[in-house]
């Protein structure tokens, strides 16, 4: 089946195929959602201080999608809806942003930003092994080992005590983030299905819509909360967090994945509990306790080990991360 030039069915797959293309643009724009998602759970804390967790997400959302409007007539998908699409795109919402982001608020309620970034880095084997679960993948021992290790670190991590700022509840916390991680995984893996014919900017925009409709009950929260002070902090972290997370990073990651082999792109998410743990130390003086930088390190290095299989022909375009995701 021949595919029309001025319509072809990957949105990347002419840059791909396009010599001198400059291929550090989609690398650039990865590692920056993966810093802005590092630096959204320091963000979060700042705000769930005095705002609900729904008034925050609708603000985050509203603010992404008031930024999507002017461009709404070019993000329509015309011409790509097929028959049945419904039966994917919907529960792509409800994954993300919808489940994800109501358990990770939560979860922040209860667990320090810096634990929230090291189980985030859980993603990559959550994806390798949904993948082998729905589409009947291979999965190697290694990625099982790894993901023993990993999950073995999650543990300590959420029982060993840490220092200052450490965590409130953190077994319900990180129970809760890793839930938002799982349903972070199974967006990826019906998003990577459906941008081989869908706009990655459109299906960006779907989920922000999706957002602000499921998250509109936080209206009323904010209307009766007398709580917040609005300081010039608070309102660079909605800003940062409806702007540049939001939309920018699961934006800027689902163009890049769309242009990169999906190894590559999936490396890039073992960066976030980096940022997460720098930025949690410089602004809101969190210090995790010496057993739990092992645990950790342990996570990190399960997920490492999961990953340090051959990939070249192995690693299905299933398994790519895209956090939009979303939208850490």
């Amino acid at each position: 089946m021949q595919r029309s030039a001025r319509n072809p069915i990957h949105p990347g797959s002419a840059i791909l195929k396009r010599p001198g293309h400059a291929e550090w643009l989609p690398v650039v724009a990865i590692l920056a959602a993966v810093i802005w998602w590092g630096g959204s759970f320091s963000a979060m804390r700042v705000l769930l201080r005095a705002l609900s967790p729904w008034s925050v997400m609708w603000l985050r959302m509203v603010i992404a999608l008031a930024l999507l409007l002017p461009f709404a007539g070019r993000l329509l998908p015309r011409g790509n809806y097929r028959k049945g699409d419904w039966k994917l795109l919907i529960p792509m919402v409800l994954f993300q942003p919808c489940l994800y982001f109501l358990l990770e608020a939560y979860a922040l309620c209860y667990t320090t930003s810096s634990q929230a970034g090291v189980i985030a880095s859980l993603v990559p084997l959550l994806v390798a092994v949904g993948a082998w679960m729905v589409l009947g993948e291979a999965i190697g021992a290694k990625t099982v080992s790894g993901l023993l290790i990993a999950m073995l670190g999650v543990a300590a991590l959420t029982l060993l005590q840490g220092g200052p700022g450490s965590a409130t509840n953190p077994l319900l916390g990180n129970i809760m983030e890793l839930g938002a991680m799982t349903s972070a995984a199974a967006n990826i893996l019906i998003v990577k299905r459906l941008s081989s014919r869908y706009n990655p900017w459109s299906l960006t925009a779907m989920q922000t819509a999706a957002g602000a409709l499921f998250f509109s009950p936080g209206l009323v929260f904010l209307v009766q909360n007398d709580a917040m002070t609005w300081t010039a902090q608070s309102v660079a972290a909605i800003c940062f967090l409806g702007a540049f997370v939001t939309l920018g990073a699961f934006g800027c990651y689902n163009w890049g994945m769309s242009r990169i082999p999906a190894s590559r792109a999936s490396a890039f998410i073992n960066l976030v509990p980096v940022f997460a743990l720098l930025f949690g130390w410089l602004f809101l003086d969190e210090l995790l306790s010496a057993p739990q930088w092992l645990a950790a390190v342990a996570v990190i290095g399960g997920v490492l080990l999961s990953q340090s299989k051959a990939r070249a022909g192995s690693v299905s375009e299933a398994a790519a991360i895209n956090p939009s995701a979303a939208t850490r």
